[in-house]
């Protein structure tokens, strides 16, 4: 399977389409400007880094 494959592979395993891990990612983004201690639930910063994550060992498969 060649990277861009894998990549959408998972992509669409993990969050079901592009839309939705662009939601994710855009929370993330979101998160960074914001994030103080209580801002955020901790389970939810640790699902938008295991995305980004995600997205890097795909790119580097």
């Amino acid at each position: 399977m060649k990277q861009g494959e894998y990549l959408i592979q998972w992509i669409e395993d993990t969050y079901g389409s592009p839309e939705e891990l662009g939601k994710v990612l855009d929370y993330g983004i979101e998160m960074l400007f914001y994030l103080e201690p209580d801002s955020f639930d901790p389970i939810e910063v640790r699902e938008v880094v295991s995305a980004i994550r995600g997205l890097i060992v795909g790119l580097r498969s």
